[in-house]
Protein backbone atom coordinates (compact mmCIF):
# COMPACT_ATOMS: atom_id res chain seq x y z
CA UNK A 1 0.00 0.00 0.00
CA UNK A 2 1.55 3.37 -0.99
CA UNK A 3 2.82 5.44 1.93
CA UNK A 4 1.23 8.77 1.04
CA UNK A 5 -0.65 10.95 3.58
CA UNK A 6 0.67 8.94 6.51
CA UNK A 7 4.23 9.39 5.27
CA UNK A 8 3.76 13.14 4.92
CA UNK A 9 2.39 13.36 8.47
CA UNK A 10 5.25 11.31 9.85
CA UNK A 11 7.73 13.41 7.89
CA UNK A 12 6.45 16.67 9.37
CA UNK A 13 6.50 15.15 12.86
CA UNK A 14 10.01 13.78 12.34
CA UNK A 15 11.43 17.11 11.21
CA UNK A 16 9.86 18.93 14.15
CA UNK A 17 11.01 16.30 16.64
CA UNK A 18 14.46 15.41 15.32
CA UNK A 19 15.95 12.79 17.58
CA UNK A 20 19.37 12.61 19.14
CA UNK A 21 21.75 9.94 17.80
CA UNK A 22 21.89 6.67 19.68
CA UNK A 23 25.60 6.42 19.05
CA UNK A 24 28.38 8.51 17.52
CA UNK A 25 31.72 7.08 16.44
CA UNK A 26 34.78 8.11 14.45
CA UNK A 27 35.21 6.79 10.92
CA UNK A 28 38.99 6.46 11.21
CA UNK A 29 41.08 5.29 14.19
CA UNK A 30 43.56 8.11 13.63
CA UNK A 31 44.50 10.55 10.89
CA UNK A 32 42.44 9.85 7.73
CA UNK A 33 44.36 8.69 4.63
CA UNK A 34 46.26 11.48 2.90
CA UNK A 35 45.47 14.05 5.59
CA UNK A 36 47.92 16.25 7.48
CA UNK A 37 47.54 17.33 11.12
CA UNK A 38 46.39 20.82 12.17
CA UNK A 39 44.41 21.65 9.03
CA UNK A 40 41.98 23.92 10.85
CA UNK A 41 38.87 23.97 13.03
CA UNK A 42 35.21 23.20 12.52
CA UNK A 43 32.65 25.97 12.86
CA UNK A 44 29.11 25.06 13.89
CA UNK A 45 26.32 27.45 12.98
CA UNK A 46 22.58 27.62 13.43
CA UNK A 47 20.60 24.99 11.56
CA UNK A 48 23.22 22.29 12.14
CA UNK A 49 25.51 23.77 9.49
CA UNK A 50 29.19 22.81 9.70
CA UNK A 51 31.77 25.02 8.01
CA UNK A 52 35.53 25.34 8.09
CA UNK A 53 37.57 22.16 8.10
CA UNK A 54 36.37 18.69 9.10
CA UNK A 55 39.40 16.58 10.02
CA UNK A 56 37.65 13.88 12.08
CA UNK A 57 34.85 12.25 10.09
CA UNK A 58 32.11 10.72 12.23
CA UNK A 59 29.04 8.54 12.02
CA UNK A 60 25.90 9.48 13.97
CA UNK A 61 23.61 6.45 14.31
CA UNK A 62 19.88 7.03 14.69
CA UNK A 63 17.93 3.88 15.56
CA UNK A 64 14.17 3.44 15.03
CA UNK A 65 11.83 2.26 17.78
CA UNK A 66 12.36 -1.45 18.45
CA UNK A 67 8.77 -2.31 17.53
CA UNK A 68 9.18 -0.65 14.11
CA UNK A 69 12.74 -1.71 13.28
CA UNK A 70 12.90 -3.39 9.86
CA UNK A 71 16.63 -4.13 9.99
CA UNK A 72 17.32 -1.85 7.01
CA UNK A 73 19.85 1.00 7.27
CA UNK A 74 20.85 4.01 5.17
CA UNK A 75 24.12 5.94 5.23
CA UNK A 76 23.35 9.64 4.64
CA UNK A 77 25.86 11.98 2.96
CA UNK A 78 24.70 15.61 3.35
CA UNK A 79 25.40 18.28 0.77
CA UNK A 80 27.21 21.57 1.03
CA UNK A 81 29.49 21.97 -1.96
CA UNK A 82 32.47 20.46 -0.11
CA UNK A 83 32.96 23.71 1.84
CA UNK A 84 30.16 23.14 4.37
CA UNK A 85 27.85 20.34 5.53
CA UNK A 86 24.07 20.65 5.86
CA UNK A 87 23.86 18.32 8.85
CA UNK A 88 20.23 19.19 9.66
CA UNK A 89 17.76 19.11 6.76
CA UNK A 90 20.08 16.86 4.72
CA UNK A 91 21.33 14.83 7.67
CA UNK A 92 19.75 14.40 11.10
CA UNK A 93 16.24 15.23 9.86
CA UNK A 94 16.60 12.62 7.11
CA UNK A 95 17.71 10.02 9.66
CA UNK A 96 14.72 10.84 11.86
CA UNK A 97 12.39 10.42 8.86
CA UNK A 98 13.95 7.07 8.06
CA UNK A 99 13.31 6.04 11.66
CA UNK A 100 9.57 6.51 11.07
CA UNK A 101 9.88 3.87 8.34
CA UNK A 102 11.69 1.49 10.69
CA UNK A 103 15.07 2.20 9.06
CA UNK A 104 18.30 3.03 10.88
CA UNK A 105 19.64 6.37 9.63
CA UNK A 106 23.40 6.93 9.86
CA UNK A 107 24.65 10.45 9.13
CA UNK A 108 28.16 10.78 7.76
CA UNK A 109 30.11 13.91 8.64
CA UNK A 110 32.75 13.62 5.95
CA UNK A 111 35.90 15.64 5.43
CA UNK A 112 35.72 19.15 4.00
CA UNK A 113 37.03 21.02 2.11
CA UNK A 114 38.95 19.39 -0.76
CA UNK A 115 42.53 18.55 0.20
CA UNK A 116 45.58 19.89 -1.59
CA UNK A 117 47.24 17.17 -3.63
CA UNK A 118 44.14 14.92 -3.64
CA UNK A 119 41.36 14.62 -6.22
CA UNK A 120 38.50 16.96 -5.31
CA UNK A 121 36.05 14.39 -3.96
CA UNK A 122 38.49 11.62 -3.00
CA UNK A 123 38.62 12.27 0.78
CA UNK A 124 34.83 12.31 1.04
CA UNK A 125 34.50 9.15 -1.03
CA UNK A 126 37.09 7.39 1.13
CA UNK A 127 35.09 8.38 4.20
CA UNK A 128 31.87 6.97 2.68
CA UNK A 129 33.53 3.70 1.67
CA UNK A 130 35.00 3.25 5.14
CA UNK A 131 31.62 4.11 6.70
CA UNK A 132 29.82 1.43 4.66
CA UNK A 133 32.39 -1.16 5.71
CA UNK A 134 31.94 -0.17 9.37
CA UNK A 135 28.16 -0.45 9.12
CA UNK A 136 28.35 -3.87 7.52
CA UNK A 137 30.92 -4.99 10.09
CA UNK A 138 28.58 -3.85 12.87
CA UNK A 139 25.44 -5.27 11.22
CA UNK A 140 24.97 -8.16 13.64
CA UNK A 141 25.68 -6.03 16.69
CA UNK A 142 23.32 -3.27 15.55
CA UNK A 143 20.56 -5.57 14.28
CA UNK A 144 21.04 -4.49 10.68
CA UNK A 145 20.47 -6.72 7.66
CA UNK A 146 23.83 -6.64 5.78
CA UNK A 147 21.90 -7.08 2.54
CA UNK A 148 19.73 -4.00 3.08
CA UNK A 149 22.22 -1.18 3.58
CA UNK A 150 21.54 1.86 1.42
CA UNK A 151 23.37 5.07 0.57
CA UNK A 152 21.62 8.46 0.35
CA UNK A 153 23.38 11.53 -1.02
CA UNK A 154 22.29 15.16 -1.38
CA UNK A 155 23.99 17.53 -3.85
CA UNK A 156 27.75 17.19 -3.14
CA UNK A 157 26.84 14.16 -1.02
CA UNK A 158 25.16 12.81 -4.14
CA UNK A 159 28.49 13.16 -5.93
CA UNK A 160 30.09 11.11 -3.16
CA UNK A 161 27.36 8.48 -3.50
CA UNK A 162 27.83 8.28 -7.28
CA UNK A 163 31.59 7.86 -6.75
CA UNK A 164 30.92 4.93 -4.43
CA UNK A 165 28.52 3.34 -6.93
CA UNK A 166 31.10 3.78 -9.71
CA UNK A 167 33.82 1.96 -7.76
CA UNK A 168 32.11 -1.26 -6.65
CA UNK A 169 34.46 -3.22 -4.44
CA UNK A 170 37.43 -0.96 -5.29
CA UNK A 171 38.65 0.54 -2.03
CA UNK A 172 40.22 3.94 -2.64
CA UNK A 173 42.57 3.65 0.32
CA UNK A 174 44.80 0.99 1.85
CA UNK A 175 42.92 -1.29 4.26
CA UNK A 176 43.92 -0.53 7.83
CA UNK A 177 41.98 -2.93 10.08
CA UNK A 178 39.30 -5.64 10.22
CA UNK A 179 36.52 -3.18 9.37
CA UNK A 180 38.02 -2.88 5.90
CA UNK A 181 37.47 -6.58 5.27
CA UNK A 182 33.72 -5.96 5.05
CA UNK A 183 32.02 -5.22 1.73
CA UNK A 184 31.83 -1.49 0.97
CA UNK A 185 29.07 -1.72 -1.63
CA UNK A 186 25.58 -0.38 -0.82
CA UNK A 187 22.51 -2.46 -1.68
CA UNK A 188 20.49 0.52 -2.94
CA UNK A 189 20.82 4.28 -3.28
CA UNK A 190 18.79 7.47 -2.96
CA UNK A 191 20.34 10.18 -5.15
CA UNK A 192 18.78 13.56 -4.38
CA UNK A 193 19.75 16.44 -6.71
CA UNK A 194 23.29 15.07 -7.13
CA UNK A 195 25.88 17.64 -8.18
CA UNK A 196 29.42 17.78 -9.51
CA UNK A 197 29.11 14.80 -11.82
CA UNK A 198 29.24 16.42 -15.27
CA UNK A 199 32.35 16.22 -17.45
CA UNK A 200 33.60 19.83 -17.73
CA UNK A 201 35.57 19.01 -20.89
CA UNK A 202 32.72 17.44 -22.85
CA UNK A 203 31.36 19.41 -25.84
CA UNK A 204 27.81 18.48 -24.88
CA UNK A 205 26.43 17.58 -21.42
CA UNK A 206 27.83 14.23 -20.32
CA UNK A 207 28.73 12.48 -17.11
CA UNK A 208 32.34 12.29 -15.96
CA UNK A 209 34.21 9.43 -17.61
CA UNK A 210 34.89 7.94 -14.17
CA UNK A 211 31.16 7.32 -13.67
CA UNK A 212 30.53 3.80 -14.89
CA UNK A 213 27.52 1.64 -14.04
CA UNK A 214 27.04 -2.07 -14.71
CA UNK A 215 24.17 -4.52 -14.37
CA UNK A 216 25.46 -5.17 -10.83
CA UNK A 217 25.02 -1.54 -9.76
CA UNK A 218 22.33 -1.50 -7.04
CA UNK A 219 18.85 -0.06 -7.68
CA UNK A 220 18.51 3.71 -7.39
CA UNK A 221 15.86 6.30 -6.56
CA UNK A 222 16.53 9.74 -8.07
CA UNK A 223 14.87 13.09 -7.40
CA UNK A 224 15.50 16.61 -8.71
CA UNK A 225 13.58 19.79 -9.57
CA UNK A 226 13.32 21.06 -13.14
CA UNK A 227 14.36 24.54 -12.02
CA UNK A 228 17.52 23.18 -10.39
CA UNK A 229 20.54 24.25 -12.47
CA UNK A 230 21.85 20.70 -12.05
CA UNK A 231 18.67 18.94 -13.15
CA UNK A 232 20.32 17.63 -16.30
CA UNK A 233 22.92 15.78 -14.24
CA UNK A 234 20.26 13.71 -12.51
CA UNK A 235 18.54 12.99 -15.84
CA UNK A 236 21.83 11.78 -17.32
CA UNK A 237 22.39 9.61 -14.26
CA UNK A 238 19.05 7.94 -14.85
CA UNK A 239 19.83 7.33 -18.53
CA UNK A 240 23.24 5.85 -17.64
CA UNK A 241 21.66 3.56 -15.04
CA UNK A 242 19.03 2.36 -17.51
CA UNK A 243 21.61 1.71 -20.22
CA UNK A 244 23.42 -0.51 -17.74
CA UNK A 245 20.21 -2.38 -16.92
CA UNK A 246 19.90 -1.02 -13.38
CA UNK A 247 16.40 -0.71 -11.84
CA UNK A 248 15.79 2.99 -11.20
CA UNK A 249 12.98 5.45 -10.46
CA UNK A 250 13.29 9.12 -11.43
CA UNK A 251 11.20 12.08 -10.25
CA UNK A 252 11.61 15.53 -11.83
CA UNK A 253 9.52 18.17 -10.08
CA UNK A 254 8.38 21.39 -11.77
CA UNK A 255 9.67 23.63 -8.98
CA UNK A 256 11.82 23.44 -5.88
CA UNK A 257 15.25 24.67 -6.85
CA UNK A 258 18.24 23.15 -5.11
CA UNK A 259 19.18 22.30 -1.55
CA UNK A 260 15.73 21.90 0.05
CA UNK A 261 16.59 18.60 1.70
CA UNK A 262 13.72 17.09 3.61
CA UNK A 263 11.95 20.29 4.65
CA UNK A 264 8.16 19.89 4.53
CA UNK A 265 6.10 22.25 2.37
CA UNK A 266 3.16 22.62 0.01
CA UNK A 267 4.91 22.25 -3.36
CA UNK A 268 5.08 18.78 -4.97
CA UNK A 269 8.88 18.48 -4.65
CA UNK A 270 8.50 18.25 -0.87
CA UNK A 271 6.71 14.91 -1.33
CA UNK A 272 9.86 13.17 -2.53
CA UNK A 273 10.27 11.37 0.86
CA UNK A 274 6.81 9.82 0.46
CA UNK A 275 7.70 8.67 -3.04
CA UNK A 276 11.01 7.31 -1.76
CA UNK A 277 9.14 5.46 1.00
CA UNK A 278 6.86 3.90 -1.61
CA UNK A 279 9.91 2.86 -3.65
CA UNK A 280 11.67 1.37 -0.63
CA UNK A 281 8.55 -0.63 0.22
CA UNK A 282 7.98 -1.86 -3.34
CA UNK A 283 11.63 -2.93 -3.63
CA UNK A 284 11.32 -4.93 -0.39
CA UNK A 285 13.75 -2.86 1.68
CA UNK A 286 11.15 -2.26 4.42
CA UNK A 287 10.33 -5.90 5.11
CA UNK A 288 10.25 -6.92 8.80
CA UNK A 289 13.54 -7.50 10.57
CA UNK A 290 14.75 -11.03 11.24
CA UNK A 291 17.19 -9.97 13.97
CA UNK A 292 17.20 -7.58 16.89
CA UNK A 293 20.06 -5.22 17.64
CA UNK A 294 21.90 -4.54 20.89
CA UNK A 295 21.71 -0.77 20.63
CA UNK A 296 18.81 0.75 22.61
Amino acid sequence: MPLRLSSLFLLCTAVLLAAEPTLTLNVWPGLPPGDKPNLGEEKHEAGNMVRGVVTTPTLAVYRPAKEKDTGAAVLIAPGGGFFQLSMGHEGADVATWLNTLGVTGIVLKYRIPAREGMARSLPMTQDAQRALSIIRSKASEWGIDPNRIGLCGFSAGGEVAVNVLSNPGLRLYEAIDDFDRADLRPNFSLLIYSGGILNPDAKSPALKESIVFTKDTPPAFLSVSDDDKGAQQTALLYVALKRAGVPAELHIWAEGGHGYGIRPGKLPHTTWPARAADWLAVRGYLKPASTSGKLP
